[in-house]
Order: structure tokens, then sequence, then C-alpha cells
């Protein structure tokens, strides 16, 4: 297997726009890595020139501590999965898996073992035959995986295989995906827009955003501190209540109340945005001590086992998430806690994150 490291690359099309501008980022051996962040962020680019497929126009990238930076893509020791598979309709999928081998010249009866080991890994037995056409779009899917793991390459290129499949097939899928490239140790580049993807597979995230870097980190450390308010609001499946603040003696004033925040060398009185999830806020229907917000429910939303309650707290909008048996009726007064680690202060401005704290753990 192989690392990848890459220095001040720089994608730029012809007409100007800095797909990737100036990024530096390491992925490390048998890695599972994934690339996130809008549509046009520029992610798929980074994959498509870590693969060779578009030109660095500054920059280089090195796998397995070689410079690939100005190699044909045959030549990098990559195997990519693209987001429609692009398999062969008129070979089947014996004769797909092992396409890449017959076009190193590798004898018939080698790639005839190797599809039939391949594909009894992926649970394709009794497929092998069949066309691409023939199959659903999970068995296509393994089928573009195997034909991937095959080629025998160091590292993985995975650009939103998921994205084709439906809700229930996507899950089954993800777990595959995660515990096969656990088995191959292979270091894997992931590229989706889907949060909830990258937070579930990925060993760490790089969020992406116009063409550069906006956090890198480990799942938990990207959910539980963003970095700035872009990925504040890009993370989680329930947006990050973002709310104007002013930093107090013993935390932050909000909404007319106030929560506790480690406020470090923020001065007393200056203005800041206050980050809090819905996940990390406490909703009480009693009296409580110590620093907090009130409010009255103005709707909750069902989210299965949880529910997403919406409160009027001084004419701010606030979101909190409870447990469904505890969902309070719309005109309920309520009061909002929240411990003072996960109370987040962002710049105003520039909206970074200020007062920073070891992360959550």
């Amino acid at each position: 297997m192989a690392g990848i490291d890459i220095e001040g690359l720089a994608t730029v099309y012809p007409n100007g726009v800095r797909a990737v501008d100036g990024l530096d980022l390491t992925v490390a051996d048998g890695e599972f890595f994934a690339l996130l962040g809008p549509s046009g962020c520029g992610k798929t680019t980074l994959l498509r020139t870590i693969a060779g497929l578009e030109s660095a126009t500054e920059g280089s990238v090195r796998i397995d501590s070689t410079d690939v930076t100005r190699l044909e893509p045959g030549k990098r020791g990559v195997a990519m999965v693209f987001q429609d598979y692009a398999l062969f309709p008129h070979m089947n999928v014996s004769e797909n898996i092992t396409y890449p081998l017959k076009v190193r010249r590798v004898a018939a009866a080698t790639r005839a073992s190797v599809a039939e080991k391949t594909g009894d890994e992926l649970s394709l037995q009794g497929l092998l035959e069949r066309r691409p056409g023939q199959l659903s779009g999970g068995q296509q899917q393994r089928v573009a995986l195997a034909r991937a793991i095959a080629s025998e390459g160091k590292v993985l290129l995975l650009d939103e295989p998921l994205s084709n499949l439906d809700a229930r097939l996507r899950l089954e899928a993800r777990t595959f995906l995660k515990k096969l490239q656990k088995d191959l140790g292979i270091t894997t580049v992931f590229v989706t827009h889907d949060q909830a993807e990258a937070l579930a597979l990925a060993d760490r995230i790089a969020v992406m955003q116009s063409g550069k870097l906006r956090q890198l980190g480990s799942p938990r450390e990207v959910f539980a501190r963003p970095a700035n308010t872009f990925v504040a609001n890009f993370i989680g499946s329930t947006p990050m209540n973002l709310l104007p603040g002013t930093v107090a003696s013993d935390g932050v004033s909000i909404a007319g109340g106030s929560l506790p925040a480690a406020t470090g060398s923020v001065p007393s009185g200056a203005e800041v945005t206050v980050g809090v999830r819905p996940e990390y806020l406490t909703l009480s229907t009693g009296d409580v001590s110590g620093p907090a917000v009130r409010g009255s429910v103005v709707v909750a939303e069902n989210l299965g086992t949880q529910s997403l309650v919406t409160v009027d707290c001084d004419g701010t909008l606030i979101g909190v998430t409870v447990p469904e048996e505890d969902e309070p009726s719309p005109g309920t007064p309520v009061v909002l806690t929240a411990s003072e680690q996960r109370v987040l202060l962002y710049d105003k401005e520039s909206g970074e994150l200020l007062a920073r704290q070891p992360a959550v753990v």
C-alpha cells in the first residue's frame, strides 16, 4: 500500500477558475480518507488530479514517496471507481473485472482465476457471465469495486460511488465498503457531498470550499468542533445553531439569556457568533439553576427516534433535539442549557473559531 502527499497543488481551468487552489494534504498509508464539500468545491477535480485524469497546474502529487505529478494515469498505481461505475456494456462481469489485466496482457487463465477470486470476495458468485444491463445498481457497484481491486493499485480512488443507489441500498453498501477497505488495508480516498457518508466511513475528513481546505480532522473533531461557520453549517444532519451573542464575564449573552462558554482571550463585550448543535442542548420544562436561555416551543419535527424542537427565545429561533417520548407541545415554556465545552464562539466577521479548546472525546 502507499500514502499520498500533496503539496501546493493547484488545478486551474482554461477559463481561469482555480478548481483546486494551493492545497496541501497528506493521506496516510492504509487510511480511509474522505473529501467532503458541496457541489463545485473542487473535491472531484482533486481526486481526478491525483489519478492523473486532470493535469496539475502547480504543486506536486506523490504516491508511495514517488512524484507522479506528470505521470500518465496508468503508471501511477491507482485504481478508480467512478460515480456511474463506467462498466463496459458489451462485456460480461468477468471481462469487466479483468479488463485492466487484459490491457497489461495478463494470460487468460490468470484473468479467469482473478475474476473468480475477486467475484467471490465481493459476493458476485453466479453473476460473472451476466452483462451490466442485467445487474442491479448495487451489483454494478460491486463489479466496479472488483475491477478496481483486481487492478492491484496501491491507492483506491472513489468518486461518489454510492450516489446512484437508493437509500436502503446505500446504507448496506456503506457498511460493505467500510468492511472491504479495512480487510484490504488499501489507502482509499473517497469523494462525497453527503456528510453522513463521510462521518460514517472516514478515518479523517477534509472539508473543501471553493478549491480550498476549510478543515481537516477526524469525524468526531469535524462534527464536535467545526473550525469555522462554513463547516458548522455543512456538517450535521440537523443544522448547528449559529446565533448572535455578546461575550460576558461568565460566558456569552444570547437570545435574552446566557450560556456558559470558554471565552479565552476574547474580551468581555465583544460581539461573536455563538455555535451550539441541537444535539448538545438540553431542554427542560421546569426551573434550572445557572446560565440558561428561556423560550417557548414553536414546532416539533419528528426525526424517528428523536424530535427536532424549534424554540422561540426572545425572537431568536433555536433548534434542540429531544427523545421522541419527550417531545413538547407547541407553546410549552421551556429552558435550554448546555455544557461549557459544547458552546463554541466564532469571529463575527471571518467566521473562524475563537477560544479553542481540546477536542471533545
